[in-house]
């Protein structure tokens, strides 16, 4: 098998370095343990925060119609921002989602009652469907991302999906591959 190389412009070679030298910059401010970079307040945590609060911005700017620090054109302006808590595969970030004074943004990155990322759901059904119970995904997700779910958030994410767990537990037990199979098309075709 031949590898094919990617061929890098000149823009996107200067972006890298650009790009690299930030991180460098980032992780000599911040450490390097794995505490550091991966834990809930670390470096990690606090770029997916920054990201996707500049995304939440940019889609008020867009509903609204101008930008941060303009006057607005209409009687609706920015007013403000929510906390709130997200889960992510990498356990939960704290934003803070921009709000109007109208009440009309509907953010379509992090829905109006939305409370995890897409992923996270899955790692459940998944973990579900290998036969896991309750309690040790409740256990797992603790020692994973440290975030600590009752068994009715597990019951939620896994009725939504259509799972039945009697049905689950039964058909699951040394189904192997099929299993995952049936998990498929359980999620994915009703």
């Amino acid at each position: 098998m031949t590898e094919t190389k990617k061929v890098l412009s000149k823009e996107q070679k200067e972006a890298r370095k650009r790009t690299d030298a930030l991180i460098d910059e980032m992780l000599a401010e911040h450490g390097i343990s794995p505490e550091a970079v991966l834990g809930r307040h670390g470096l990690v945590a606090k770029l997916t925060r920054r990201v996707v609060e500049k995304a939440l911005s940019g889609e008020l700017t867009h509903h609204l119609g101008y930008e941060k620090g303009e006057e607005p054109p209409g009687e609706n302006c920015r007013n403000g921002a929510s906390p709130k808590t997200v889960m992510t595969e990498d356990g939960p970030v704290e934003i803070a989602v921009p709000r109007d004074r109208a009440g009309s943004f509907e953010p379509r990155l992090i829905a109006k009652g939305q409370r995890r990322f897409e992923g996270f759901d899955e790692k459940i059904i998944a973990m579900y469907a290998r036969g896991m119970s309750v309690r040790e995904i409740q256990g797992f997700l603790v020692d994973q991302y440290k975030v600590e779910v009752g068994h009715d958030f597990i019951s939620t994410v896994t009725d939504k999906a259509g799972l039945d767990p009697m049905r689950f537990a039964r058909s699951a037990v040394g189904a192997g591959p099929a299993c995952c199979i049936r998990l498929y098309f359980l999620t994915r075709c009703g």
